[in-house]
């Protein structure tokens, strides 16, 4: 059963786990200092837990901590993240908790990114009703290169 529920100070050093696996950074592609320092991942949770333009949420499955989602940024530029560690992947615990988190918010439209080869989340948010908006070249700090990256949008 997977399931949102507000995130606790007990679940941030897994989600470090989670954000830290370098197999999932290289699929994630776009990373940022706070996957690599802990210090900074301190930081930014601080942050998203403190802004309350965040709707931010640890995911569940069958009671256990697999990963974490959010909802962020001001009405017209509204996006959606995820991360579910990766012993967890391929199981429908992604598509399932972005689908119960874009119900807890009701703005459109919702923006999303990915790396244009992770097909797996690209796949997530089509099933979540996204369509592809775009495509674009950006750095991709785990991989060290330029990478594409498609823009999907829910309405």
């Amino acid at each position: 059963m997977i399931e949102l529920r507000e995130i606790r100070d007990s679940d941030l050093p897994v989600f470090w786990e989670h954000f830290s696996d370098p197999v999932a950074q290289h699929v994630a592609a776009v990373t940022r200092p706070y996957h690599y320092d802990r210090a900074l991942f301190d930081a930014h949770f601080a942050r998203i837990l403190a802004d309350p333009e965040v709707l931010p949420r640890t995911v569940l499955a069958d009671g256990e901590v697999v990963g974490q989602a959010a909802v962020f940024g001001p009405p017209d530029e509204r996006g959606v993240t995820y991360w579910i560690a990766r012993p967890h992947w391929g199981r429908g615990i992604a598509t399932a908790a972005l689908t119960e988190l874009i119900g807890l918010d009701p703005t459109r439209p919702l923006f999303a990114h990915a790396a244009a080869d992770n097909t797996g989340s690209i796949r997530v948010l089509q099933k979540c009703g996204f369509v592809l908006t775009g495509r674009d070249t950006i750095f991709a700090e785990s991989r060290a290169a330029e990478i594409d990256e498609v823009s999907l949008t829910l309405t």
